[in-house]
């Protein structure tokens, strides 16, 4: 599932932000946009989860820097969760999406 969540991820920032430079008056939209279509697009592969789908954006070369960590209390036989870095010349992306199975 790995992959999907990277290709499912990567496609739709690729659409959302693609070669746009960072605005910061974009960002709310975009990451609003990303995380509508990536768990629109997650639940159309039909897998037996639920999906809490999280997007962070930044600008690049600004000097800052950038931690970002989660944890969950869940199955780890069953549950999962994947990270997606995402960026273009402006902009640096970083998605998480936690699979939790019904």
């Amino acid at each position: 599932m790995n992959q999907e969540v990277q290709t499912i991820a990567k496609e739709a920032l690729d659409t959302i932000i693609g070669n746009n430079a960072y605005q910061h008056l974009m960002t709310n939209q975009w990451s609003q946009q990303a995380v509508e279509t990536i768990t629109t697009n997650l639940v159309k592969l039909n897998k037996p989860y639920k999906y809490i789908v999280t997007c962070v954006i930044m600008q690049t070369n600004a000097g800052a820097g950038l931690s970002v960590s989660s944890t969950c209390y869940w199955d780890k036989t069953t549950d999962q969760s994947f990270t997606v870095r995402w960026e273009n010349k402006s902009v640096v992306t970083i998605v998480n999406v936690f699979a939790v199975a019904i």
